[in-house]
């Protein structure tokens, strides 16, 4: 699916029109494009520092927060490639800790599309050698990749042996790109997911990961093991205790003492700030200390992950005092983990957006019990569900009477100011809508 990358200055858009009538403008696996680019460039990917490379179908961008503020702790200048943005393109690549400007990211585009012209390279395999290109070129002490599609074949995996590899949260999620048959890989739909997100195993990577159902254990310990590597895991080698807005991590080998508090709602994000824990545990040294840690979990922050919003033009529609909530997540895993977090919020009044490719009621059901009306809407500039469908499927499929089409999301709040009765507000369904939101209520991540 295309990523409409969008820009205010006229010389990155000048490249990302470029961008968009080169690239096939779809999502292509494979390694050949990208390894080809960078051998134009000069193999950038190979001059990394120290590097973290996460995968996993929710939970790896949170993760990734949680790498980045506890090295940043330790006073570690640290690169950090992730994706999607959600209000500015720029946000994909973080410098030594702060955000790509507008003239470098312009330059370094222009740049790669000038070697890429002759190779329909995808928008994220142009992307990526672009932030290559800005971390060779500029010192740190370490770098984070976040996978974007995958992780045998997604255009990240193109770096040699990382430090860590870490896998966050699995479940299924664009089964068009991942499901196809293939000679040689699994059959059962969660186990193709984890075996081709533990495609990122190197030898000579470090290897820690949450706990999963059994099979998926069993192919990426196999995973593991096909590159002579051995997995810190957790439930067997590490976990964590959580106590309400707090929680321990304790693991085989040494603990923290002190309880640790995240900023992050919900106790999936503990889970990802554990396994952020984790890889920095079986990293090369240096390593961070307890204190560092525990400034490092409490600090970071990742946008549009059930954040609660602050006054601003949107959330000034309702009524004051008012919580609204904004959460990107978009498939059934997803939607479990907010039917956890949410569990003693009711009622709630959802504004609900999804992308035509994704499961409605899957992602919904979790949470359906607690769900008191139901405003759904457009994502604008992307196929989506049509909000009148939306609506009939939370009607008929999960029971909730109270379903209403609107044509955006201030429409939503004000239908849910006028006529709904007090509670919070849920903003959800695609990560699309969050940068829409978040832009509309002037809250643009920096």
């Amino acid at each position: 699916m295309p990523d409409h990358a969008h820009s205010t200055d006229p010389a990155v858009q000048t490249q990302l029109d470029r961008l968009t009538a080169l690239s096939p403008g779809r999502d292509i696996l494979g390694l050949d494009r990208i390894a080809e680019i960078c051998a134009r460039l000069g193999n950038p990917q190979n001059s990394l520092p120290r590097t973290f490379h996460v995968a996993g179908t929710n939970g790896k961008g949170s993760t990734c927060a949680y790498l980045r503020a506890i090295l940043e702790a330790q006073g570690r200048r640290v690169h950090a490639y992730t994706s999607p943005h959600l209000v500015r393109f720029n946000e994909r690549i973080r410098i030594a800790g702060t955000l790509i400007d507008d003239a470098h990211l312009a330059s370094l585009l222009e740049e790669v599309l000038d070697v890429a012209h002759d190779l329909q390279a995808s928008f994220f395999e142009v992307t990526t050698a672009a932030a290559f290109l800005a971390f060779a070129r500029t010192p740190a002490d370490d770098c984070i990749i976040e996978v974007g599609l995958g992780g045998r074949l997604d255009a990240t995996n193109i770096i040699p042996a990382p430090a860590v590899c870490g896998i966050a949260s699995l479940g299924i999620d664009h089964e068009a790109f991942l499901l196809a048959p293939e000679a040689g890989t699994p059959d059962d739909p969660a186990v193709r997911i984890a075996w081709e997100k533990a495609g990122i195993f190197k030898a000579g990577a470090a290897l820690a990961t949450l706990d999963y159902p059994e099979p998926l254990m069993q192919i990426i310990g196999e995973r593991a093991e096909a590159v002579g590597g051995s997995l810190f895991s957790e439930g067997r080698d590490w976990r964590i205790e959580s106590a309400g807005d707090s929680f321990r991590w304790t693991s085989t080998f040494g603990s923290i003492a002190a309880p640790l508090e995240t900023r992050m709602a919900g106790a999936h994000q503990q889970r990802n700030a554990g396994l952020a824990i984790a890889m920095l545990n079986i990293a090369p040294h240096p390593r961070p200390d307890e204190a560092e840690v525990a400034q490092g979990v409490a600090a970071a922050f990742w946008p549009g992950r059930m954040q609660r919003l602050g006054s601003g033009p949107l959330t000034r529609l309702l009524s004051a005092g008012t919580a609204v909530w904004l959460d990107g997540g978009h498939n059934p895993d997803a939607g479990a983990a907010l039917g956890r977090a949410l569990k003693d919020k009711a009622p709630l009044h959802i504004v609900c957006g999804l992308l035509r490719n994704k499961d409605a009621t899957g992602f919904l059901r979790p949470f359906a019990d607690r769900i008191a009306s139901f405003q759904a809407v457009p994502i604008p500039g992307h196929e989506h569900h049509d909000p009148k469908d939306l609506c009939h499927w939370v009607q008929d499929d999960l029971g909730i009477v109270d379903a209403q089409p609107c044509a955006d999301v201030e429409a939503a709040l004000h239908h849910i100011a006028a006529h709904r009765a007090p509670g919070e507000v849920l903003i959800c369904g695609s990560l699309y809508l969050a940068g829409v939101v978040l832009a509309a209520n002037g809250e643009a991540p920096v």
